[in-house]
């Protein structure tokens, strides 16, 4: 089983604790002629590749490297990487390193916060079917006495799935949520297995700790 990263996350929302595995992060390097024939913008501090998928370049990845020199947000040295180095024919043919970067921990909090907000609204819009979206089931409600009948509650989002990778997600009773990004290797049952253990573990090791507070970020030394 392929384990890319787990997340911990409060029933607020804050980061409780993360994981990175780093065992499929692709770098592709590449040599280009001018004009450079993909789309770049400046992303959230990064150059993102947005529009020209080629030779295992896909949307989405990030310039890590140029002529074997590291990036250090659009600047190379005290030169412009959008406006002084690739736009100059001068500087081709060039040789540019394309990959996933890894998260800064201000990126990962974000992340965190906006999984439980979709996780919140996907718990409510399924827990509040309109009358009319399901015929059939509107007939077996009506007959049951409106005192005695509650809409089933929604257990949110349990798995994402993307052409990369899957996502599982486990919430407590106390609705703090486990989250796991892996491979497609293993099916669902397995991973949750795993985030069963994972609760287990956070448990037995942090909940049990007399100097550890609710919700307190976790940090391993």
């Amino acid at each position: 089983m392929g384990i890319y990263s787990v997340f911990v996350i409060s029933k607020s929302g804050g980061l409780i604790y993360s994981y990175d595995n780093n065992i499929n992060n692709p770098e592709v390097e590449r040599t280009f002629a001018f004009p450079l024939d993909l789309k770049l913008d400046f992303i959230n501090q990064r150059i993102v590749v947005t529009f020209g998928q080629r030779d295992g370049i896909r949307v989405g990845y990030s310039i890590l490297a140029i002529n074997g020199q590291q990036l250090n947000g659009r600047r190379l040295g005290d030169e412009d990487v959008l406006d002084d180095i690739l736009s100059k024919e001068a500087n081709f043919p060039i040789s540019i390193k394309f990959g996933i970067p890894k998260l800064t921990a201000n990126e990962k909090i974000v992340l965190a916060s906006m999984f439980h907000s979709m996780y919140a609204i996907a718990a409510i819009q399924l827990s509040c079917r309109r009358p009319g979206q399901d015929k059939s089931l509107d007939r077996e409600l009506a007959s049951i006495s409106i005192n005695k009948f509650k809409p089933p509650a929604s257990t949110g989002i349990e798995f994402l799935e993307t052409e990369n990778f899957r996502l599982n997600c486990f919430q407590t009773l106390t609705g703090v949520k486990f989250l796991v990004i892996s491979d497609f290797s293993h099916s669902n049952s397995t991973k949750d297995v795993l985030l069963r253990k994972l609760y287990d573990i956070y448990a037995d090791y942090a909940l049990k700790n007399p100097f550890y507070s609710l919700d307190m970020p976790i940090r391993l030394v």
